[in-house]
Order: C-alpha cells, then structure tokens, then sequence
C-alpha cells in the first residue's frame, strides 16, 4: 500500500509539474490585468522548440532555454496585439492558441514519435529522498521539478505581496486609470508580465517533452493549457494556491494512470477523463458550498479590460 501511494504522489508531482509551471506564468499575466488563453498553443510551441534544441544539442537546459525564448517571442506578439494595440484579449487568445498548436504540428511532424536526445535526469536529495512516501516520492525528481514546485512559487509571492513592485503589478490589475494617474507605468508592467508569463507557459511545454513524455506527437499538450487557466482561477490568482491545485490536479491524472496500469475494472476512456472531469468539479463543486469562496477567487477588477491613458 506504501509503494502504491508513494508512486501515485510520484506521478502527481510530474503530471501536475506541467500544469503549475504554466499556470504560474498565467499568473503573472493576470495579475496586471490580462487573460492569455494561449496557453494550449504556447506550450505545444514551447514542447517542439525543446524537441528540436536537443536534437541538435543534446542539453536539457538548452532545450528549455529555447522553448522559453520562442514563448517571449510569441508572448511579446500577443502582448503588442492587446497591451500596445488594444485588440480583444480573448480572441488574439484564441488566436493565438490555434496559431500555435498548427505551427507546432507542421514543424513537428518530422519529429513525431521519436525520443527526445536529452531529458532531465533525477536528483536524488540525500536523507530527504529516503523519507516514506513524501520523500520517495518527491525529493528523488528531475532536477526541474524543484523549480517549478519549490523556487518559481515562493518567489511570485514575494515579488506579488511582498514587494513594492508586487503592490504596483496589482494596481495595474485592479484599476490601471489609477495606477497610470500616480505614475506606475502601465503598459510597461503589462507588456512585460504578458511576456514572462507566456515564457513560463512555452517553459512548461518543454517540461512536458523533456520530463514527463520525453518525445513529441501532435496533440501531446492534450488540453492542458486549458485546464492551467482554470487552475489560475480556481487557485484565486495566488501562486501557492496553484502550486496546490496543481498537486491535485496532478493527484486525479496519476489515479487514472495508475488504474490503467493496475487494471481496476474502470473503462480507461473514463480514466483518460479525470483530469478534465476534475477540472469541473474543482470549479464548481467549491463555489456551491462555499458561498464566501467567489469573494476570495474574486478575479482582479481590470481583468481583460484594456487600457489607453486617453480613455475614461
């Protein structure tokens, strides 16, 4: 029973890795006030750039690095679209995603079912990894996964609630007529949270080819772009609470793996569906019982609205 619980956190935390590294991004992005939903196409550029680094140069971090420097140049290009010329965020979103998932699948296909060159290897911590369950399960991941987990969501807290910069990012997203009139340069913060943001979501596609599938297909990102924006607001817009959502979404994909391994007399198509079956419960379900809860998930007032100094 303890090997199948440590192997089920284990799979959680390298399921639910992908989906809190482009979420935290999300976040960023948010919080000043923009709503990206490209992140399906992101991370399905982010998952073939990594692929193609490392054929060439067989570097998990190169590949990575790349993966991160083709999601600022197409974040930069969402963000000039909404942030500089005003256009609707959901549809360049929209656009954005099919954009990017068709790129993806055309460069990629030559690509298509091979392993990656490089992946990034375990790192096993000593004395932590040999704690039951938690330690084995955790403290015995890629190198990555203490990033991701550990690194990226300790420091968006601080940067958004415990530094000036943070209190001024949030201005920007609740009230950018207010922010702009006390000097905080709004289309600045935006235009570069958009950016870093879509750089983490391209991130978290080369995470998914290099760590947790380590290879490319088309449709490999399998909705999960999706469910990291309803992640985003299902976590309140707060990175620790993402990194736990993220843990529990990451909990529902390894019970399906794990029923599919072990043969539990469930249809695997049902299994397959979990995590976006979770997705809607996760969504639902809270905001039912808990009625106080849609004021603690409360989205930031500016929130998809875009802002010109000359407007009202």
């Amino acid at each position: 029973m303890i090997e199948l619980f440590t192997g089920i956190l284990s799979t959680a935390f390298l399921a639910g890795g992908v989906l809190a590294f482009a979420a935290l991004g999300e976040v960023l992005a948010e919080r000043v006030g923009v709503i990206n939903l490209g992140l399906e196409g992101l991370m399905a550029l982010g998952g073939i750039s990594a692929i193609i680094m490392v054929s060439l140069y067989p570097d998990p971090w190169a590949g990575l690095i790349f993966a991160m420097i083709v999601g600022l140049l197409f974040g930069s290009i969402f963000a000039s679209g909404t942030v500089l010329l005003g256009a609707n965020q959901t549809l360049c979103g929209l656009a954005l995603t099919i954009l990017g998932s068709g790129l993806a699948a055309a460069v990629g296909r030559p690509f298509s079912g091979q392993p990656a060159r490089a992946t990034f290897d375990s790192v096993l911590i000593p004395l932590l990894s040999k704690m039951p369950i938690f330690g084995e399960s955790f403290f015995s991941q890629n190198e990555l996964l203490y990033i991701i987990w550990i690194v990226l969501p300790i420091s968006i807290h601080w940067l958004l609630f415990k530094t000036r910069h943070g209190l001024n990012m949030r201005a920007v997203g609740e009230n950018p007529a207010a922010a702009d009139a006390v000097g905080i340069p709004v289309t600045a913060i935006r235009f570069w949270y958009v950016t870093v943001g879509a750089s983490l979501a391209a991130a978290a596609g080369g995470y998914l080819t290099l760590a947790f599938v380590p290879s490319w297909s088309d449709g490999i990102v399998a909705g999960r772009g999706w469910i990291a924006v309803a992640l985003v607001i299902f976590a309140g817009y707060r990175p620790y609470r993402v990194a736990l959502g993220a843990l529990l979404f990451g909990i529902v994909t390894a019970l399906g793996f794990v029923g599919q391994a072990r043969n539990w007399p469930i249809p695997p198509a049902f299994l397959s569906m979990l995590p976006y079956l979770g997705t809607m419960a996760f969504m639902i379900v809270p905001a039912i019982i808990w009625k106080r809860l849609h004021r603690r998930l409360a989205a930031p007032a500016g929130l998809g609205m875009g802002y010109f100094r000359d407007q009202d």
